[in-house]
């Protein structure tokens, strides 16, 4: 007896055929072969598919609840015929799809070894070269709604000393260091990442004697900087992208963005040459900063400006550029600094 086709599954089928058309050959000109090729279009199918060149991952949103096994069994066949639906339309072997689990993450989940397949694979993005990771993490190595941030950050860098906070694999310091940044610090708990970052840096035929990498909590840096002596004088352009949640075992504490900041803001601050201006972003939906709560600082809001076309969703992360205010500029027009005309597109 066949099976019946689930409808949500004809309904995929009919979103990714237009997103197809649209999106591979925006990329192809783009020189972008890591894509976002269904951002759960439809609410009624949960699903998110990245594309990497001639590979997918697909992260299904899975029901943690209790489940009878014939509701499992439903499940299971449910995300089998998008799978093949999938396979179909975008000409992608099964066995180049994988498949990823995605449940709300708590603290460093998503940085945590899910596998040991080791199934990496270089992809170009706008110019530069990066390794990612397809099986072993649950994220693979480079944010895919941050492209259009990470190429700000390369028009900000020239003749710019980088510091890199929660720099993960590198790959701002990568396209700061394309910009013509004078140095980059790329700052992260994890050696496994800034090894990371390390070959994404020679990916790119970068000098390491000036894009350099230190391991260090950034929170107890931030409260207290001489415990980082690698991280001395200050620096002309600061990217600040944390977790929104952590309770590592190596650092001192937990972190709580929606808590934390604005300690975390200011202290980041003290680190900022005269001139200098810190690129703050986090991926916690909801999140906002508040200027009224920043009087000192100008905060301009370029959340829209960087969200990428093959991204739908505009509470999929926030992105503010933060400078000082000067002494004698009005409170309304604490939105952002002149210099960053509104019709600039990053």
């Amino acid at each position: 007896m066949v099976r019946p086709m689930n409808p949500k599954v004809e309904m995929f089928g009919n979103r990714l055929r237009k997103n197809l058309k649209r999106l591979v050959p925006w990329a192809a000109q783009r020189g972008i072969e890591a894509y976002r090729l269904y951002d759960r279009d439809i609410p009624e199918v949960r699903l998110v598919v990245d594309r990497y060149d001639s590979v997918l991952v697909v992260y299904p949103y899975v029901y943690s609840g209790e489940m009878t096994e014939d509701e499992q069994a439903e499940q299971d066949a449910y995300l089998q015929d998008l799978l093949e639906t999938l396979s179909t339309l975008t000409g992608v072997a099964g066995d180049r799809i994988f498949v990823k689990g995605r449940r709300r993450q708590r603290g460093t989940a998503q940085y945590e070894r899910l596998d040991d397949q080791q199934a990496e694979l270089v992809i170009r993005e706008n110019g530069h070269r990066f390794l990612v990771n397809l099986s072993d993490y649950l994220d693979t190595g480079l944010f895919l709604d941050h492209r259009d941030t990470r190429a700000l950050v390369q028009k900000l860098s020239a003749g710019r000393r980088v510091l890199n906070l929660f720099g993960y694999t590198g790959s701002f310091s990568v396209y700061a260091a394309k910009g013509g940044a004078l140095s980059t610090l790329t700052v992260d708990l994890s050696a496994t990442y800034l090894a990371w970052a390390v070959r994404n840096l020679q990916l790119n035929g970068l000098n390491l004697h000036s894009h350099k990498q230190v391991r260090a909590d950034v929170l107890a840096m931030l409260r207290d900087p001489l415990s980082v002596p690698e991280v001395r004088g200050q620096f002309d352009l600061i990217i600040l992208d944390p977790p929104t949640f952590s309770n590592s075992k190596r650092m001192h504490g937990t972190f709580d963005l929606k808590r934390d900041h604005e300690w975390l803001v200011r202290g980041t601050m003290r680190f900022l040459a005269p001139g200098g201006v810190l690129l703050f972003s986090s991926n916690r939906r909801g999140f906002a900063l508040r200027p009224e709560d920043f009087p000192d600082l100008d905060i301009r809001d370029i959340s829209d400006k960087t969200l990428p076309r093959d991204f739908h969703d505009p509470l999929v992360r926030v992105c503010y550029l933060i400078e000082p205010a000067a002494p004698d500029q009005p409170s309304p027009s604490r939105y952002g600094s002149p210099r960053y005309s509104p019709s600039d597109r990053f």
